[in-house]
């Protein structure tokens, strides 16, 4: 690690420590030129996948949209905070985990669904009847049939 006063390449680590977090590690670090002590801060460099939307265009994930979602289908819903925050957590893991560069708009808007129907049945059929686009009573229907047979 250069230092920041004087540019020398010749530093020692002087303290490692956990953040309180738990996802950093600090270091305080010391030049052997000019003395002085700095921190550095190491965290993990975890990228997400492009998402592909329907229209072939790609755009940035973003965890603030499954958030969005998850609050507009749960408005007014017994579902606790920590509940919410739980699967949306289980989701961006999942999409971690499936490894590619890219992922479809639709895979996540499933995994949204899925996640839903085990929170509360209603918030499901709310965020269905928009990702789906339901058009009449028979799609509601059709939903409600479905997530009971879930149970």
């Amino acid at each position: 690690m250069k230092c920041p006063f004087c540019g020398s390449p010749d530093t020692q680590v002087v303290d490692s420590r956990v953040s309180d977090e738990g996802d950093a590690v600090r270091r305080r670090r010391r030049c052997n030129v000019c003395d002085k002590r700095f921190t550095t801060y190491e965290t993990a460099d975890v990228r997400m996948p492009q998402v592909v939307k329907q229209n072939g265009q790609r755009t940035e994930f973003d965890r603030d949209k499954i958030r969005i979602s998850f609050q507009r289908a749960l408005h007014k819903r017994p579902v606790s905070t920590q509940l919410m925050d739980e699967a949306i957590a289980r989701i961006i893991q999942k999409v971690l985990s499936i490894g590619d560069r890219e992922i479809l708009s639709r895979q996540i808007g499933e995994m949204v669904m899925t996640e839903l129907a085990k929170l509360d049945k209603v918030a499901y059929i709310r965020f269905a009847s928009v990702y789906r686009s339901f058009s009449d009573v028979d799609d509601f229907r059709d939903a409600i049939r479905e997530v009971t047979r879930k149970e």
